[in-house]
């Protein structure tokens, strides 16, 4: 047990030290850090180190030590997505609830449909004659769907955004987006498993939990929140009451088979954000998740990437092929929708540009197909390499259309609220 202990604090120094450095450099290059972390974890796992280096990474990251690295970095990131919650303003988010549904629901649509189509020209080629069509077409529709909910708060956080109406907006899109598409990719599984029970019980307890949540439980943590306002400092009874809470939503949530994550996210978002209690929790955990957490979590899913699949011209082309249809599908979707909802022609670009960041969430879906031998390990490279060109191209992408935007929506300069 010590000689795993100390695997796994030398391995933890490792993911910091290298998760900095990259994210610097990332951001000198004007990338967020978070697409730079995101690089670090897969640097440090097969397709890189362990290729140039296999005793250095066996060394620094051996398989003993990735099942303790798992459950810190999910510790990490339900911790993450309850300061993003904490942070959401729910009274702008009300204002734009018909936006919100639109783009959410139209950005996971129309990948879908594409990508159903582009599985007729993939299957014979990426696939064998053991794998069915039907779950083949409808995992490859799922992996083309997903908005990297995480990452797309550490983007907007960096950029200090989490707080304009584009932000909150998007927070909001994502967060739909996402609750749908594991609900979605839990109707796969199902009919990849012949249960179709599963999908249908998955979104009425989803649909039951949201109502509590918001109908029940807000209303007895407002009062809570309200009771602190009197006090002269926040006790650490009142901060071990909010953990209590934050534990039991997210592991709901995880029961219920959408995640954990969300459950923390929606225990933040129904606390009061601009509360002493909401600002006080931010600021005792932001430094310790964003620098020790989640470079783990990167870390963790780096070590199960393998990109070297990933050679061939002609993999190469169904590569590009596949980038094009899930930019068309998640950008076009949800500017469409946008657009029709009453947006201006750059705040539904800029939208769907951000709508387009996937990054981690892409690789818990690809995980399951892969566990299921539904995706094979050649598309799985090449769906894992989508999403880190998705989400490397967010930032560049998005300061071009959101030029000039804080005088269309009332920003200021540094993109806060005015």
């Amino acid at each position: 047990m010590n000689d795993v202990l100390f695997h796994v604090l030398l391995a933890l120094v490792v993911v910091i030290l290298v998760a900095r450095a990259c994210g610097a450099l990332f951001r000198y290059a004007g990338q967020p850090p978070v697409v730079g972390e995101v690089v670090a974890g897969i640097a440090l796992g097969p397709s890189l180190l362990g290729r140039v280096s296999p005793v250095t990474a066996s060394y620094l990251l051996p398989p003993r030590v990735a099942p303790f690295l798992e459950i810190i970095a999910e510790v990490g990131v339900v911790l993450f997505m309850f300061l993003v919650g904490l942070e959401l303003d729910t009274d702008r988010l009300r204002e734009r609830a018909r936006t919100t549904v639109a783009v959410s629901h139209a950005s996971i649509a129309l990948p879908f449909v594409l990508g159903g189509g582009l599985a007729f020209w993939l299957h014979p080629r990426l696939s064998s004659k053991d794998v069915p069509f039907l779950p083949f077409a409808l995992f490859f529709g799922v992996s083309l769907s997903v908005t990297a909910f995480p990452v797309l708060a550490r983007i907007l956080t960096d950029r200090r955004m989490q707080k304009t109406r584009l932000g909150v907006l998007a927070l909001a899109c994502a967060a739909v987006d996402d609750v749908t598409a594991w609900c979605l990719l839990a109707f796969v599984v199902s009919i990849t498993r012949s249960n179709g029970l599963a999908a249908v019980r998955t979104l009425a307890l989803s649909l039951a939990f949201v109502l509590v949540m918001v109908l029940g439980v807000r209303r007895v943590a407002v009062r809570f929140v309200r009771r602190q306002e009197l006090r002269q400092a926040l006790p650490q009874g009142a901060v071990a009451v909010v953990f209590i809470g934050l534990l039991l939503s997210a592991l709901v949530t995880e029961a219920i088979g959408i995640h954990a994550i969300f459950g923390a996210f929606l225990l933040g978002a129904i606390l009061p954000h601009d509360s002493r209690l909401a600002r006080e929790l931010v600021r005792r955990l932001e430094d310790v998740v964003v620098v020790l957490f989640l470079p783990a979590f990167f870390a963790f899913t780096g070590l199960h990437t393998e990109l070297s699949l990933l050679g061939g011209s002609g993999n190469w082309l169904i590569f590009g092929v596949v980038v094009a249809a899930a930019s068309l599908g998640k950008f076009g979707g949800s500017y469409v929708a946008a657009r029709l909802t009453g947006l201006a022609a750059r705040d539904a670009a800029s939208l769907g540009v951000l709508m387009n960041t996937r990054g981690l969430m892409e690789l818990v879906v690809l995980n399951v197909g892969l566990d299921l031998h539904v995706i094979s390990p050649t598309l799985f490279a090449m769906l894992v390499a989508m999403a880190i060109v998705t989400t490397a191209a967010t930032t560049p992408l998005l300061a071009l259309f959101y030029r000039g935007e804080s005088a269309a929506v009332g920003l200021g300069r540094d993109g806060a609220l005015p």
